[in-house]
């Protein structure tokens, strides 16, 4: 069984809702001010069976001027729509609007239902006719069947039912059922004994009882306590339905209409919207830049400015890139329609689609972002999902934020990233928490700067091992974690781009010169440390020339890596037989005796108490000894 959401749309007093009542046998007037005054106020939901076991929603949608906002609301989720003439009256103003919103909205599936024909002869009829489809010449609706009937009669209803039939059975889209849930809420209010119902259609997924959904934008997780589609209690309700559910942990007056239902962490709200709008051609109006608009999307009804990105103005039939400041937050999708009408007097306008639902703030005229906002509007989900992943350059972005900047389900994000991965367009980075996503361009530009930026540290530090890992990554990717920064190195490693010795990187070619300068220094530093023995010289007061100074200091922790020297000390450093020479000895006296002193150590190495202190606190730190409660007694470690 399908489940097909239709609405009614038409000027005021045209019959939508007797012409509802005559399809299901209900009246969706729902309010008393409704009943008195003949007009549909708010959205009327009812529903009824076709002969094919599919299930029928009908919204009926507000036919006055001033409810428009609560038409736009009625639209979300339609795969049909019935315009309903009177043809005692032909088309009107309010059902020219109501055409050009839905157009905008993007509804295709139509039927031009004229109503009230016994109260015309047939000739009028034809007349009305021929009048209508003249208006409809170039719309949307041009080739729509057109259906005669009077719902006060019945006469020509089972005729209606056979088209819609007919049109649903092989036009309808299928729903996007495998994606986040979302729920766009078109009333709320409470019930006693059950607390707050929202009603609405659902757009995309699926929702089950106990599941726990957050509201956008007031960012307030709720449970599904229970779930009703067309008045009967089910566990789980599908895209496509119109469903009323029962929340807990949320109250009726945090609700209004343009809260939208979905999971927690899947959507971000905005005040920004990079979108694509055209202007109608019937308006009398020429959009500036910086006007003030009514924005009208899913429930949603925001005030904004227009920022046109591309064009001076907008003028009737015209189309450009825009971006919405808004005067509050909302929670959309890319690929959402919208509708937006003049700020005062309020009329239609224009209508357009969602490029980007939450982009950065943009300046005018500039053709990077133009060319970008190009490539998203003609993009799948996959470009898409690339060019945020792209904008992230500096800090790489998780499969969790691209699920919440998309709107998309963490499968969908998962299945387009390894497309993009298997293109070699981005770099994934699997944590143990959280996938990380670089793109390919961001990545090989890095990769070129560290390369480059070594190369130039080797020219300057011949001597040393390379770049400390912790230097690059806080000079080069700060924004990145730490974690993440260490599996990007381990990558460079593995495919041959650089060479790491122990938390130095280096270029794979690179090996420290022994060059004429450095067999000098080299030379010149061993014997000093061979004439000292044990009395040893500060390496701070060695005489190399200034400028070779920190060469020197290069080489020594370069021979002290390469184990032919050790540091004793802070500025102490000495040869490594030297210090074999001293454990043997420090090792013999613990032989003969239980404790020793520094003292004694001091005697035994014929050395003064100034260096056998740092040569016992050596000993302490490779295990050979530990102290015995006091500073200047050790035993053995053992």
């Amino acid at each position: 069984m399908k489940n097909i959401i239709i609405g009614t749309a038409g000027h005021i007093d045209h019959g939508k809702t007797t012409l509802i009542k005559a399809l299901t046998g209900r009246n969706t007037d729902r309010w008393e001010e409704e009943q008195r005054r003949g007009i549909t106020i708010d959205l009327g939901f009812t529903y009824f069976d076709l002969k094919n076991g599919d299930r029928v929603g009908i919204i009926d949608v507000p036919g006055h001027e001033k409810f428009i906002n609560n038409m736009v609301a009625g639209v979300v989720g339609m795969d049909l729509v019935m315009l309903v003439v009177a043809a005692d009256e032909g088309i009107m103003p309010q059902t020219r609007e109501h055409m050009d919103i839905l157009g905008l909205l993007g509804i295709e599936k139509s039927i031009l239902v004229i109503n009230k024909c016994d109260l015309v002869d047939e000739e009028w009829l034809e007349l009305v006719e021929e009048e209508i489809k003249e208006e409809l010449e170039g719309t949307f609706l041009e080739d729509a069947p057109i259906v005669e009937v009077s719902a006060a009669t019945g006469e020509g209803i089972p005729h209606l039912i056979d088209v819609i039939e007919q049109m649903t059975a092989k036009e309808v889209e299928p729903k996007e059922i495998n994606t986040i849930p979302r729920l766009p809420i078109d009333r709320a209010f409470t019930l006693s004994g059950f607390g707050t119902i929202i009603t609405g259609t659902l757009l995309t997924g699926s929702i089950s009882k106990e599941d726990v959904l957050e509201m956008y934008p007031i960012g307030k997780e709720c449970r599904i306590r229970s779930i009703q589609v067309h008045g009967q209690d089910v566990d789980r309700c599908y895209a496509g339905q119109r469903v009323a559910i029962n929340l807990s942990n949320v109250k009726k007056k945090e609700i209004a209409r343009g809260c939208v239902l979905a999971p927690p962490n899947s959507m971000k709200n905005t005040m920004l919207l990079d979108v694509k709008l055209n202007m109608l051609p019937s308006s009398m109006r020429v959009l500036t830049n910086h006007a003030r608009l009514h924005f009208f999307t899913g429930t949603s009804e925001v005030l904004c400015r227009a920022v046109l990105l591309d064009k001076e103005d907008l003028g009737p039939g015209e189309s450009g890139y825009v971006q919405l400041r808004l005067e509050e937050e909302v929670a959309l999708r890319r690929g959402d329609k919208f509708v937006v009408r003049f700020y005062s007097p309020m009329e239609t306008i224009g209508g357009g689609v969602v490029l980007e639902p939450n982009p950065e703030r943009k300046k005018r005229f500039q053709q990077d972002v133009i060319e970008e906002l190009k490539q998203k509007e003609s993009g799948s989900s996959e470009d898409i999902i690339e060019l945020h992943v792209k904008a992230h350059a500096e800090t790489m972005v998780t499969l969790g934020e691209l699920a919440k900047l998309t709107a998309l389900s963490m499968e969908e994000v998962e299945a387009d990233v390894r497309s993009l991965e298997a293109q070699g367009k981005v770099y994934v980075f699997q944590m143990k928490k959280d996938v990380y996503v670089w793109h390919a361009a961001s990545e090989n530009a890095m990769r070129e700067t560290l390369c480059e930026t070594l190369r130039s540290y080797h020219n300057s530090h011949p001597y040393r091992y390379g770049m400390k890992k912790a230097e690059v990554h806080m000079t080069y990717l700060k924004k990145v974690k730490a974690n993440v920064f260490d599996l990007y190195m381990e990558m460079l490693v593995e495919k041959g781009v650089l060479r790491r010795h122990q938390e130095f990187l280096a270029l794979p070619e690179f090996e420290i010169p022994k060059d004429e300068r450095y067999q000098r220094l080299h030379d010149q530093m061993i014997t000093v440390f061979e004439d000292a023995k044990f009395d040893f010289a500060k390496f701070s007061e060695i005489p190399f020339e200034e400028k070779e100074r920190p060469m020197a200091e290069d080489i020594v922790m370069f021979l002290v890596d390469e184990g032919s020297v050790v540091k004793v000390a802070e500025d102490l450093y000495t040869r490594k037989h030297f210090m074999e020479e001293a454990r043997e000895i420090v090792e013999g006296m613990l032989r003969e005796r239980e404790i020793i002193t520094i003292a004694e150590l001091r005697d035994a190495l014929n050395t003064s108490r100034k260096s056998a202190k740092p040569i016992m606190e050596y000993m302490d730190s490779i295990k050979v000894t530990k102290r015995n409660g006091t500073e200047s007694e050790r035993v053995a470690y053992v």
